[in-house]
């Protein structure tokens, strides 16, 4: 039986993995957070390492917080380039396939048609910046499986969802900028495709393909689509207004645009992406039943 190494197993995507890994019997997991295992610590990664036979790592770990980044920046280096350069090492070291989560801030967010995996990166945030950093040191190792994404959302931790939920119940009426357009990604979704690839790599070694993929639930909208969305779901009357970015501003610069195109994950690893609004509806309904 194989062993997984999953950090950041207290995420949102992290959590999702846990939820759905009693599904894969024929794999053995081992969760780990900051308390079970520092990843920035590299004599305590030695020690797990020499004391575990690892196959796979899903590094779910990075330090999100896009605001706070912008004026710590130290720390958001130490856990989304240090940390995986630490990772990068000892699954090179022990050869380990590696499978490692990135984002859509690594685009300057300018595009008006969706991002590809090989078009230009060039991030306008400290968060976008040791992120992309990040992806440098995952690519130094050639089982290295990058998965960007974007706007991450699930029914565990916090995220834009649980916010217009708790606004919607506060308020009457609340702005959501309509100038950014992306698309949301269900990580319960992304999970289950990070488990497949896994599942079918215990399979057919060669199922493993390493390089950079683009993953999000399928369909576009705005944050303000995304917001009215989850008000109708919810039945929550509060009234949701149309704002420009500059009527909200924050620390941090975000994408414009930042549209992936998931072409390359769906043919490469014969997957099928449900539309955005599903995987929300879905989301709801057991965030309802919590």
């Amino acid at each position: 039986m194989s062993n997984i190494l999953i950090t950041g197993a207290n995420g949102q995507l992290g959590s999702e993995i846990r939820e759905q890994s009693k599904d894969f019997s024929i794999l053995k997991f081992i969760f780990t957070d900051i308390q079970e295992l520092d990843i920035t610590d590299s004599l305590k990664l030695k020690n797990f390492f020499n004391s575990n036979e690892i196959k796979y790592i899903v590094n779910c770990a990075a330090y999100t917080a896009v605001d706070k980044a912008e004026t710590d920046k130290k720390n958001a280096e130490k856990i989304n380039v240090i940390a995986v350069s630490n990772l990068i090492k000892f699954a090179t070291n022990f050869r380990i396939k590696f499978i490692h989560i990135s984002t859509d801030y690594v685009f300057d967010g300018n595009a008006n048609t969706p991002y590809t995996e090989s078009a230009k990166t060039n991030p306008k945030s400290v968060y976008g910046l040791t992120k992309l950093k990040g992806e440098t040191e995952v690519l130094r190792y050639s089982q290295s499986v990058i998965i960007r994404t974007s706007w991450l959302y699930s029914s565990f931790g916090n995220n834009f969802v649980k916010t217009m939920l708790k606004l919607g119940t506060d308020r009457e009426e609340i702005g959501v900028v309509y100038d950014q357009i992306g698309c949301p990604t269900y990580a319960r979704v992304l999970a289950n495709v990070i488990l497949q690839i896994i599942s079918n790599t215990e399979k057919k070694t060669d199922a493993f393909k390493p390089g950079i993929y683009h993953f999000a639930n399928n369909g576009v909208c705005s944050w303000y689509d995304f917001a009215i969305e989850i008000m109708k779901l919810s039945n929550l009357k509060c009234e949701v207004h149309p704002i420009e970015t500059k009527d909200f501003p924050t620390p941090a610069k975000r994408p414009a645009y930042s549209v992936l195109n998931k072409s390359k994950i769906v043919q490469t690893f014969n997957i099928e992406i449900p539309y955005w609004r599903d995987s929300l509806e879905y989301c709801m309904n057991l965030l309802k039943n919590k």
